[in-house]
């Protein structure tokens, strides 16, 4: 039975969005809405191999989703048969701890909850309204970021601050990218053709954006990032993990006002503040041509994710599988084999011609003697976001 999910990712000027049957193979249409609110917008909108593009002003996201059910009914597939909307919503603080139907209530807390998400949860309750008013018959979910992570242990998710303050505002680990987590971690325990409820896993999933997580019997018990996604790896553009005496010390030394200083560690720190390039793909180049300084980036990316790999390991008494997921994850071997050789002394041992290859299958990179198998398991956000939506609103598939 077709049940196709619309799935919409709202992000503060831009809206992706996929169009999705879980019981059928990919998307039936993919799309983006860039520069919502700017002087020009665009659309762009693929479906079964051919690709419409349109520049036209959107003033918000009303108008933009608007424009995305416009490209459904000019160029297909037809949307009379969506069974629900999916809303990827970063931030479910520690009130929604699973997916949710969308309701009056729900949006109102959403925004309560939009100081410890003012980048990402505004935009997605925006995005959620608009797509309320232009496809109001059919139910609509939200699906949290933050909800694998709900089962974190007290002494995983709480900060060493005054627990009073912490109480008051909220202030704890939430942990992000949860979706990606909890779809891979159950898919390396389809691939190792074991029960999920055995095993430990450590999953690593390293994108622009890059977590970690310890997964100990398909339930997650620590993770990276904490009250907001700058926290843990070094990621991208986010510097992760620095002294949080920083930003006072270039407060003061450099004159630097808390928005600057939050700007700089979100968008101009991790690879690109210290070599110049966020992407993998440039780095490894820099790297084969010399560039010193893209060297050291690399050295300290893969430092501080042995670190975390090591103390996971620690928490969760021993592992099974770790995993790699994500652009970086699944496509950099410059960056797994590092991370695996300095793991040797823990049982890892890396297939070093597995991990040359290229695949969009689930596959194991470690020896057959390896302690701890080493996967690599592409991730789908979508298709799980999918699943999510359809049990929330009871239909079968």
């Amino acid at each position: 039975m077709s049940q196709p999910i619309l799935l919409l990712n709202c992000g503060s000027s831009s809206i992706k969005y996929q169009l999705l049957d879980p019981s059928q193979p990919g998307p039936q249409a993919v799309g983006i809405v860039q520069r919502i609110g700017q002087d020009m917008s665009t659309i762009d909108h693929e479906v079964g191999g051919s690709e419409y593009h349109e520049d036209i002003r959107f003033a918000d996201h009303t108008e933009a989703v608007a424009a995305v059910v416009k490209m459904f009914v000019e160029h297909g597939p037809d949307l009379d048969s969506v069974v629900a909307v999916g809303h990827r919503t970063v931030h479910g603080g520690s009130t929604f701890v699973e997916s949710v139907r969308i309701d009056d209530a729900v949006i109102a807390k959403l925004e309560e909850l939009s100081d410890l998400a003012p980048l990402h949860n505004p935009p997605a309750i925006a995005g959620i309204r608009a797509a309320q008013e232009v496809l109001p018959d059919v139910p609509h979910v939200a699906i949290f970021d933050t909800a694998f992570f709900s089962t974190l242990p007290a002494e995983a998710y709480t900060y060493a601050i005054d627990a009073e303050l912490a109480e008051q505002y909220g202030i704890r680990k939430y942990g992000f990218h949860g979706t990606s987590h909890s779809y891979v971690s159950k898919k390396a325990a389809e691939f190792l053709e074991r029960p999920l409820t055995e095993l430990k896993t450590i999953v690593c999933h390293l994108g622009n954006g890059a977590s970690i997580s310890a997964v100990d019997g398909g339930v997650a018990i620590d993770t990276s990032m904490g009250l907001t996604p700058l926290q843990g790896l070094v990621m991208g553009t986010r510097s992760g993990d620095v002294d949080p005496g920083l930003p006072k010390y270039l407060n003061v030394a450099a004159r630097m006002s808390v928005s600057e200083v939050d700007t700089m560690l979100n968008k101009k720190s991790g690879m690109a503040g210290m070599c110049g390039y966020s992407d993998m793909r440039d780095i490894k180049t820099q790297i084969e041509e010399g560039n010193e300084q893209a060297q050291l980036a690399l050295d300290v990316y893969v430092h501080r994710l042995v670190g975390y790999i090591g103390s996971y390991i620690a928490i969760l008494g021993g592992v099974d599988a770790l995993v790699f997921t994500a652009g970086v994850g699944e496509n950099a071997d410059h960056v797994r084999g590092p991370v695996i050789r300095r793991l040797e002394a823990l049982g890892f041992e890396l297939d070093e011609s597995a991990n040359l290859v290229r695949s969009k299958e689930p596959r194991d990179i470690s020896t057959p003697g390896s302690k701890v198998r080493v996967l690599v398991i592409p991730t789908n956000e979508e298709l799980a976001m999918a699943e999510e939506t359809l049990e929330v609103i009871g239909a079968e598939f």
